[in-house]
């Protein structure tokens, strides 16, 4: 990336239960100044490829990504089936409530999820070239399968691409912007935490956004800080930054 201080915005938790919402926050960040995003999509939300139950969500994202937007595979089906080891377990519940969905799969699971979630994206004509986990929750195996099949991934404090040779993956360490919704300690303290990440000088400011969020006017309100706050940096989707 270069010296350009850049604003990534993520909507998160593309799928059908959310498209109409997930639409009409495109439509809030286009007025914001987010010309350009990156939307992740649950390829099989429900057990179901996303485009059996909802065709219009996958024309919407390769209109999105033909206008700019970069589409980014979000995991499987972004629920949690397998119950892991009891501290795995305990920092999953805490971290994702019910949608850390690595947590608790071996090697072969893992591969497996991952790889059906990119074929179903593929059968539409959606070349998703990048991945978050659900609820950011990574495993050591899951972060070896995406250094292999991936041009980069996220997790809560950093972007990251693969290197050449076996080398460490490129980093580029930025926290996200991330507001909370399942307890009330998250609702409370996250819309301050959001404003304040929205004031880093850092070169990269990585901001989410849930349709989730859109329930809680503090949520809102932070949003709408952060983005004006940031109005001096070009929005770019993660595909910009590792592409530079």
């Amino acid at each position: 990336m270069s010296d350009a201080r850049v604003i990534v915005v993520a909507l998160h938790d593309v799928s059908p239960e959310t498209f109409l919402e997930c639409r009409q926050i495109r439509d809030w960040l286009y007025a914001r100044g987010i010309e350009r995003a990156t939307l992740l999509a649950v390829p099989a939300s429900g057990g179901e490829p996303f485009y059996a139950r909802c065709p219009e969500v996958a024309t919407w994202l390769k209109d999105q990504a033909a206008a700019g937007d970069a589409v980014a595979q979000h995991g499987y089906e972004h629920q949690q089936r397998t119950r892991a080891r009891p501290l795995v377990q305990w920092r999953a519940r805490r971290q994702g409530a019910g949608s850390a969905e690595f947590a608790g799969l071996d090697e072969q699971q893992t591969a497996a999820a991952v790889a059906r979630g990119r074929r179903i994206l593929e059968e539409v004509g959606i070349d998703a070239r990048g991945f978050v986990a659900p609820a950011y929750f990574y495993t050591p195996t899951l972060r070896r399968e995406l250094a292999a099949a991936f041009d980069w991934w996220a997790d809560l404090l950093a972007l990251y691409a693969p290197s050449d040779q076996g080398r460490r993956p490129r980093r580029w360490l930025a926290p996200a912007a991330c507001l909370g919704t399942s307890t009330l300690p998250k609702r409370f303290l996250s819309p301050p935490l959001v404003i304040a990440l929205g004031h880093l000088p850092t070169r990269l400011l990585r901001v989410d956004v849930h349709p989730a969020d859109f329930a809680y006017r503090r949520h809102v309100a932070a949003l709408e800080h952060a983005l004006a706050s940031a109005q001096s940096r070009p929005a770019v989707s993660y595909q910009d930054v590792v592409a530079a």
